[in-house]
């Protein structure tokens, strides 16, 4: 939520801490509630079990230490939700987050309109993929754009195209940045209460569903 946040608030009015997480409090106060039918729906979780990394044997989340053995502790979580506000009205927003997954990665994916079924995009059976661009947070800190360009040559042939740029020799690690927002009282990146409040009352109707339900 801290990063939907982020993505999705408008343009503060100064770059001063209380500025900056005011917009993002928006963004949170105006998240579409889940309802007990939404939940159902559009919220899944999930448990690792036991399995193999790299050919070797790993335990699930219940064989972990300190962990009860009839745990229903979720280790994995995605929902759909919306933001409503004049911007962002009908845009869906997935959230997915979880330990133990192939890939390590945090990552912002913004996946463009459709072309229009009209000139280079005509064809019935080849439509051509929406534009995409990455945010790259961790571990892999950068930005990248899949476009489709015209291929070289007199034919008119259509490809994807990736543009990437890698920050990583660029500029400070996260922590690197927090700590030192710590020693100067730099609150910016840091959530009020009030937002945490928020996000939790966004939260709880998940979990109210989800402690009613029998597993």
């Amino acid at each position: 939520l801290q990063v939907l946040s982020l993505l999705a608030m408008e343009p503060p009015r100064t770059t001063a801490a209380n500025s900056v997480r005011d917009s993002k409090l928006d963004v949170l106060r105006t998240l579409r509630p889940f309802t007990p039918e939404d939940v159902d729906k559009w919220v899944v979780r999930g448990q690792y079990t036991e399995g193999l990394i790299n050919g070797q044997p790993v335990k699930g989340y219940r064989q972990e230490e300190h962990v009860a053995p009839d745990s229903n502790m979720e280790s994995f979580v995605a929902l759909r939700c919306f933001i409503e506000n004049w911007r962002w009205a009908g845009v869906p927003f997935y959230l997915r987050t979880g330990k133990r997954l192939p890939k390590r990665a945090s990552e912002i994916a913004i996946q463009f309109n459709s072309v229009p079924r009209i000139l280079f995009n005509s064809g019935p059976r080849t439509p051509l993929a929406p534009n995409l661009f990455t945010i790259r947070i961790q571990p892999d800190e950068g930005l990248s754009l899949h476009i489709v360009s015209k291929m070289p040559g007199a034919d008119l042939r259509l490809a994807p195209v990736k543009v990437d740029f890698h920050n990583q020799s660029v500029f400070p690690e996260a922590y690197e940045t927090l700590l030192r927002d710590v020693i100067l009282g730099d609150q910016t990146l840091f959530m009020r209460r009030d937002s945490v409040e928020a996000a939790w009352q966004f939260i709880q109707p998940i979990l109210d569903v989800w402690g009613e339900a029998q597993i």
